[in-house]
């Protein structure tokens, strides 16, 4: 499949069915994930996989949602706030850096059909304590992951015109 294919064909999926998620498949999101490039190749981040439904269930005050905690299996995507590389103005990529491996994560498992629904509206102390995370470590999104118990929906997207600026901000092509 073509990447724009792939590109084109994800979208959240907030059902799941009932059906564990291959060994196999799970290992290839993950090798997409050790892919992922990273400020100063520092790679700063961590996945969590989480597929033991009472730790799911841990889960459940960061982010009170029965199709989350019912999903096959959930990866947490943390960052190294210690380790992450950090522009001259001190802004810190290790959050970009995460960002990138979810992408790659979603990517990658919807070539190989399955859903997933990337998650950042969560509460981050109740995370923290779930996953047992010392205080350098952030979680920064949610990846529920699994085999998509409903339809593709339509979707809209802007027209590339309206979010691409040629040469400087508010520049268009002549």
């Amino acid at each position: 499949m073509a990447i724009i294919d792939t590109i084109k064909k994800r979208y959240s999926v907030r059902d799941f069915k009932d059906k564990p998620v291959e060994e196999d498949k799970l290992r290839q999101i993950l090798e997409a994930a050790q892919w992922a490039p990273s400020a100063c190749n520092i790679q700063p981040c961590t996945c969590i996989i989480i597929r033991d439904r009472s730790k799911k269930q841990q889960l459940r005050p960061a982010y009170n949602r029965e199709w989350f905690v019912n999903a096959p299996v959930i990866i947490a995507v943390c960052v190294d706030t210690l380790s992450a590389w950090q522009r001259m103005d001190g802004v810190k990529y290790g959050f970009v850096d995460a960002a990138i491996i979810m992408d790659h994560i979603v990517l990658a498992a919807t070539e190989l059909g399955l859903g997933t629904c990337w998650i950042g509206a969560f509460k981050v102390d109740e995370a923290k304590k779930a996953l047992s995370l010392p205080d350098h470590i952030e979680p920064v999104a949610f990846c529920p992951l699994g085999y998509p118990n409903q339809e593709m929906p339509t979707r809209k997207r802007k027209e590339v015109g309206e979010i691409v600026c040629w040469e400087y901000f508010g520049g268009t092509k002549k």
